[in-house]
């Protein structure tokens, strides 16, 4: 009688908005349909492998991407977007293997990026311009924003070619435009942005996903000739996370009901979606919109899919359900759960995110059996080094921008050009020091505290340490670890009367932050006013200045609380300054301890070791006592054995984490793809 009643109810299939409070465990902790009992099965089947990998000869991938690097970037994900296709279809062109990228054609203003699109031309948020090809349009189903109902949205499809890679573009102005509405709140900015439409990140990328499904049903039915159906698909993050559950529960439903013929259902099933997680603190989570969305993305047969959504048997009663996390629509869950791999950004994050919940979060346990079994690996993000080793152009552009200096280039081959850097960074701090209209006209972004004029150590700069930073003002990079470590170490330099080492630190971002770093300049300068002379602390960025301090860093600071794989250390290391790091993810992957760089030897998520030896933890307690002692360790090496140094500035600059040098990460994509295995 309830079984009718609740029947009865939801006789459209769709989920009633609420249904994720209390009465969630009554009410759907029966099958709704017996005969739909085998998706219930289908997470297990996909996290323990159980399914062959289908034999692909020639590899036509799609490269799913709410971010590139090419025309709308705002992190790690955007370059992996654009570099890991360029770089695959250079080196597997000659076995006509290829990567397609598909994404949103974003349009709009936010202060901080445009993008417009104007007769046959795009020009994306990153200043590149594409010519492209109308190729018709799509209509795809999805919640409506006023009403519980399901609404009909158009889609146009675009196509066209840049370095090397075919873009495929998906144009809405309701979910894709960037002209931010004025609730958007002012940390979220590009494709992030709470646009004019009330339109916010989760609902635009689970639009996304299911533009992309259909788009891949359209290119099986024949409706798009000029796009070929890809025989497998990668999930770049949690923004097109429901690609898993709607490839397969929907596809299954829908054949079962007789909208799909079955031959059409059993290709997308066997497609296989590789679902790239970067930092599993990011997962598209939306309380108040979960029965909207999984209306949106399965329509009227909700209630049956999310009825039978059960995930394999695991310890984590908040993950029993693949398309939600508790009572919560989670985007990234549903391919944690249904992709047939799952890879992340370095091998290191790889251990650290199955086993730690302060890593892995809601997902440690499924990422645990996934890994066992073989269906969840970690491969290093690549980054081009010619992008980020010292080139003529870029130092040309960095000499014009600040006129009355003089960069020079350098590689490992004649470092001593890298000590002229240094001399010239110095006078650089010291002129933004002592000559107030040159800061405000050229570096206007950057807000200083107390700069001094230290020009006077021109003269001995080669013995002088220089240590730089200059991520983001955000938790994540460590800044707390950095400035209590430097507090300890700067007490043991004024004990040993070596020289105190001039230190630049700050970045765009989180102002409690900065005022955090003027905290701890003030600090330094009870404990030696001459050490807190060269201590230039700022908040904002400009590339040409970060990039001035990067030519002149002996080392590099990276203190941070976690870091999946890290792209600042490599473009340190290929200038020539040796990272100072705590050991976590891609960071031990990259650093090699004292030959390239230097890492902690133990590291403490909160009070728990997860990297290091125990009898090391009992010593070192916790990250700023670990980061204090790498500190000393780095400074003494530089100034008791500076051949070593030397030795290891030319190891870094040799170091290539390029996507396609030998053994690289292009080649174990190709085996992945081709293969399901590394």
């Amino acid at each position: 009688m309830e079984l009718n009643r609740q029947k009865q109810k939801n006789a459209n299939g769709l989920l009633q908005h609420g249904f994720n409070k209390k009465s969630l465990v009554s009410s759907f902790a029966k099958v709704h349909h017996s005969d739909l009992s085998y998706l219930s099965k289908i997470s297990k089947a996909q996290c323990l492998g159980l399914n062959p990998w289908p034999q692909i000869q020639q590899i036509d991938a799609w490269m799913l991407s709410a971010e590139t690097a090419t025309f709308m970037k705002w992190g790690g994900l955007g370059m992996v977007a654009s570099e890991l296709p360029e770089n695959f279809n250079k080196t597997f062109e000659h076995l006509s293997c290829k990567m397609s990228i598909i994404t949103p054609m974003y349009e709009g203003n936010t202060g901080k990026k445009s993008a417009f699109f104007q007769g046959e031309y795009y020009k994306g948020a990153e200043n590149k311009q594409l010519k492209v090809e109308f190729l018709g349009n799509m209509r795809v189903t999805f919640a409506d924003a006023t009403s519980s109902d399901l609404k009909d949205y158009t889609v146009k499809i675009y196509q066209g070619f840049f370095s090397g890679v075919r873009y495929i573009f998906l144009k809405n102005e309701h979910f894709f435009s960037i002209d931010p509405s004025p609730l958007n709140p002012s940390t979220q900015d590009g494709c992030y942005i709470f646009n004019v439409h009330n339109v916010d990140e989760v609902e635009r990328f689970a639009f996304f996903s299911k533009a992309v499904y259909t788009l891949l049903v359209k290119t099986l039915t024949g409706n798009f000739k000029k796009i070929k159906t890809p025989n497998v698909m990668i999930a770049n993050d949690w923004h097109s996370g429901a690609l898993g559950g709607l490839c397969k529960y929907l596809t299954r439903v829908k054949a079962h009901e007789g909208a799909f013929s079955e031959s059409v259902a059993e290709k997308i099933e066997n497609i296989p979606i590789v679902h790239i997680a970067h930092h599993l603190g990011y997962q598209g989570w939306d309380y108040k919109n979960t029965a909207r969305f999984l209306n949106g993305l399965y329509e009227k047969h909700a209630v049956d899919i999310f009825k039978n959504a059960k995930a394999i048997k695991n310890s984590n009663p908040r993950t029993q359900n693949t398309l939600i996390v508790y009572d919560c629509y989670n985007q990234a869950s549903s391919d944690f759960h249904l992709a047939d791999r799952v890879v992340t950004v370095s091998k290191n994050y790889m251990e650290e995110v199955s086993k730690e919940l302060c890593f892995g979060y809601d997902f440690r346990d499924i990422l645990k059996i996934r890994k066992n079994h073989r269906t969840f690996f970690g491969i290093v993000n690549g980054y081009e080094k010619k992008l980020i080793s010292p080139n003529d152009a870029k130092i040309a552009r960095l000499n014009a921008y600040f006129t009355d200096f003089e960069f020079k280039i350098y590689d490992e081959k004649k470092l001593q050009n890298k000590t002229h850097n240094k001399k010239e960074c110095i006078k650089l701090l010291s002129k933004l020091a002592s000559d107030e209209h040159f800061k405000n006209d050229v570096i206007p972004l950057i807000e200083t505290d107390n700069f001094q004029d230290i020009s006077d150590l021109v003269s001995k700069a080669a013995k002088i340490p220089f240590l730089a930073a200059t991520s983001r003002l955000v938790e994540q990079k460590g800044y707390d670890i950095a400035s209590a470590a430097l507090i300890k170490t700067i007490e043991q330099i004024k004990e040993q009367k070596s020289e105190f080492p001039i230190v630049a630190m700050g970045g765009a971002g989180n102002l409690e932050l900065y005022e955090m770093l003027k905290k701890f300049h003030r600090e330094v300068e009870k404990i030696s006013p001459k050490a807190a002379k060269r201590i230039f602390i700022f908040r904002g960025y400009k590339d040409e200045f970060a990039y001035a301090l990067q030519l002149a860093a002996d080392f590099y600071l990276m203190p941070s609380h976690f870091e999946p794989c890290g792209l600042t250390q490599m473009e340190a290391m290929a200038k020539g300054s040796l990272p100072i790091a705590t050991s976590t993810g891609g960071l031990v992957d990259t650093i090699e301890n004292g030959v390239d760089g230097f890492r902690t030897d133990v590291f403490f998520a909160g009070k728990i070791k997860v990297y290091g030896s125990n009898t090391k933890a009992q010593k070192l307690k916790n990250n700023v006592s670990a980061y204090a002692d790498v500190l000393l360790k780095a400074l003494k090496c530089f100034y008791q054995t500076p051949d070593i140094i030397t030795a290891m500035k030319i190891n870094a600059m040799k170091k290539d984490f390029g996507w396609n040098v030998q053994d690289g990460s292009v080649y174990k994509y190709y085996k992945l793809l081709k293969t399901g295995s590394l």
